[in-house]
């Protein structure tokens, strides 16, 4: 069974990835949601062989396709201001703190 992650490790998960207490495994896929998200998107020799080490080219592709499609899911609700179904119009959208 899938499990997110728990509160204290998406403290962690928020703070230095190498010194996070977190499985590599994760922190390859959170380093790979880092670089997907940045300005300039780039997966250098480094990252991919991190990688590799966890997972085969299918589930990078995998893993890649989600995080792309939720980062741009993210970026267009915010283009448009579309705010969640249970907030209201007095409720601060959290990207324009």
């Amino acid at each position: 069974m899938r499990r997110g992650l728990s509160e204290r490790e998406v403290r962690e998960a928020l703070g230095d990835l190498d010194r996070a207490g977190l499985p590599a495994r994760t922190v390859a896929a959170l380093r790979l949601a880092d670089c997907l998200t940045s300005e300039r998107p780039m997966v250098d020799e480094a990252l991919f062989a991190e990688l590799r080490r966890h997972f085969d080219e299918g589930q990078i592709l995998e893993l890649g396709a989600a995080l792309t499609v939720a980062s741009g899911w993210q970026r267009f609700i915010e283009a448009f201001g579309i705010r969640p179904d249970g907030w209201s119009e007095a409720t601060p959208l959290p990207w324009t703190r």
